[in-house]
C-alpha cells in the first residue's frame, strides 16, 4: 500500500473520516458481499465445513462466531451474542443445529468448534 500511494506522488488527498464511514464503507461492503456470494455459489459442488469460535469482546459479551469454509474460502456468517444464556450443551448444539439448518444439512460435511 506504502509503494501505491508513495507512487501517486505529492498531493495524495486522503479519504476524509466521513468518506471511510459512509461512501467507501458501503463499497467495501458491497465489494465483500460479492465475494461471499461467489464462495456460497461453489458450496453445493464442494460440500463444507462448519466452524465457529467463542470469544469474549472488550465489554465483556460472551460471543460466538461462526464460519462457513471450504477449499473455495471462508465466509463469516454469523456472531450470536451469548450473554444472557447459559452457555451448555443444549445451548452450543441448539445454536449450531440452526446454522447447519441455515446452510444446508446436505452440505456440511463436519464441524469444527473451538473446545
Amino acid at each position: 500500500m506504502l509503494r501505491s500511494v508513495g507512487s501517486y506522488g505529492h498531493g495524495l488527498k486522503s479519504p476524509t473520516s466521513h468518506e471511510l464511514s459512509t461512501s467507501l464503507l458501503l463499497k467495501a461492503e458491497g465489494n465483500t458481499q460479492a465475494i461471499a456470494e461467489e464462495v456460497k455459489k461453489i458450496w453445493s459442488q464442494i460440500w463444507v465445513s462448519i466452524m465457529s469460535d467463542g470469544w469474549k469482546d472488550i465489554r465483556g459479551r460472551q460471543l460466538i462466531n461462526f464460519l462457513v469454509s471450504n477449499p473455495h474460502g471462508t465466509v463469516f456468517l454469523k456472531s450470536v451474542d451469548i450473554s444472557d444464556a447459559i452457555k451448555d450443551v443444549t445451548l452450543l448444539f441448539n445454536l449450531m443445529d440452526s446454522v447447519v439448518e441455515e446452510v444446508g444439512e446436505d452440505l456440511v460435511v463436519q464441524v469444527v468448534t473451538d473446545n
